[in-house]
């Protein structure tokens, strides 16, 4: 539970959909170096966007989710699998991972990515961003924010006046 302090204390880090979409295309570039890839795992919900720009430019075609829960609107709680990935994909790479990319938009703690890195160990794990506690999980990000940032996805919000930082009472 995030007391009303933290949630207080947390930077605001708006991302536009421009901005996202761009972020997303620089973690295809950097992730055709890693590649290829047989196929992507995206992690539910987050991931589901950057997954599937990242295949397109990669021309992934085999794409699978893994359902996983762990927050509730600003607050994360327990994680859990909701579902996990298909047979077909747990066999390749001799069923540890070995040629699959897992894809979400953000590591935060690294609670998630180490309940799905179990699944399959040896897969490339890419996010958009990351944060200092969950970026040892992940093998490949675009940007780094510092963990006391909140991050509100395009997908998360609407327009809405953002008040100056200095009068934001950070």
């Amino acid at each position: 539970m995030v007391s009303e302090s933290e949630k207080q204390q947390r930077k605001p880090f708006p991302v536009s959909w421009d901005q996202f979409h761009r972020d997303a295309r620089a973690l295809a570039w950097r992730l055709a170096e890693a590649g290829p890839f047989a196929a992507m795992v995206c992690i539910t919900r987050g991931g589901l966007v950057p997954a599937a720009i990242v295949a397109r430019e990669l021309g992934i075609r085999l794409i699978e989710t893994v359902c996983v829960s762990s927050y509730e609107h600003t607050t994360q709680g327990e994680v859990r699998i909701i579902k996990t990935v298909t047979p077909d994909i747990t066999t390749i790479g001799g069923g540890r991972g070995k040629g699959v990319l897992i894809v979400d938009d953000l590591v935060d703690t690294g609670k998630t990515a180490r309940i799905v890195r179990r699944l399959l160990p040896e897969a490339h794990f890419a996010t958009v961003y990351a944060k200092p506690m969950g970026r040892p999980m992940v093998d490949t990000f675009i940007t780094e924010v510092s963990q006391d940032t909140w991050i509100f996805f395009p997908w998360d919000t609407g327009l809405t006046f953002q008040p100056p930082i200095n009068e934001a009472g950070l």
